[in-house]
């Protein structure tokens, strides 16, 4: 059984994204190039909840599987990045933040121009699974039990009632998490978990801290190939590894302090 895959981290896919969603963005040519490249080598993309039952069941892969998936929700998905996945017959997961797409449910907030409940079931009946990524997508770990178990509960309720199914994968957004986020996801039902990490997908992560490679704008082909490929993984992120575990020690000091500014209000109050 494979010991190592790729998860590929996608956001928007356009020709001209709105700022805030610029940098982690493709361009349609290079998703489509990106995608030609997975066929050419050998891979087969499969879905997370697929990978998840390998790793658990023991199921089998096929060979050298890889995972594509988005993050958030934005139309260009449907608009750009499912007619590709479609003439390749490539799996995908698509994470979706239920406040940030287009209908009933909007709570306002995203960054670009989203899908809409027409258009996440459409990619659902080409074959997409459709997983988790919060109600409005905030830093998970600043949350109070309260707020986080409405995030994942809520988000996953949405999906349930406009797909008739209940999704089993979740993404933290912002890839940030802990073990009392991850504790609490699962227990809103939720099987397995992506975060960021900008490594290879291992078994011996757990199914609620599965690893993912970022895809941005600036990812060229021959980085995109050996970022699939497994290879220079360090060099290729290293600033991002930095930043992260300097915004790690930022949020556990947030955190810390809220927690005692509540304490001590319950003790005057």
């Amino acid at each position: 059984m494979n010991e190592a895959v790729p998860i590929l981290m996608y956001h928007a896919v356009g020709h001209r994204p709105a700022p805030p969603a610029f940098d982690l963005s493709v361009a349609p040519e290079a998703f489509a190039e990106q995608m030609e490249l997975l066929g050419e080598r050998g891979f087969t993309p499969v879905t997370t909840a697929r990978l998840a039952r390998a790793w658990r069941q023991g199921e089998p892969l096929p060979p050298r599987p890889v995972l594509i998936t988005f993050d958030d929700g934005y139309e260009g998905v449907h608009r750009h990045a499912l007619p590709v996945l479609a003439r390749h017959g490539f799996a995908s997961t698509l994470f979706v933040s239920t406040g940030w797409l287009r209908g009933g449910h909007e709570t306002g907030g995203a960054l670009d121009t989203m899908l809409d409940w027409h258009q996440v079931r459409e990619l659902a009946a080409s074959g997409a699974e459709i997983g988790g990524h919060s109600h409005t997508h905030p830093q998970l770990d600043q949350l109070d039990d309260i707020r986080l178990r409405y995030e994942a509960r809520r988000c996953r309720e949405i999906i349930t009632g406009e797909l008739g199914a209940a999704p089993v994968s979740f993404a933290y957004p912002y890839g940030y998490s802990s073990s009392r986020v991850r504790r609490i996801v699962r227990a809103a039902g939720f099987t397995q978990s992506l975060a960021v990490g900008n490594a290879l997908a291992r078994r011996r992560q757990g199914p609620h801290a599965l690893e993912r490679v970022t895809v941005r704008r600036t990812t060229g082909i021959e980085e995109f190939e050996r970022l699939v490929e497994g290879r220079a993984l360090v060099r290729s992120f290293a600033r991002d590894r930095a930043l992260t575990k300097g915004y790690a020690m930022v949020r556990r000091s947030r955190r810390g302090v809220r927690v005692l500014r509540g304490a001590v209000s319950s003790v005057v109050l």
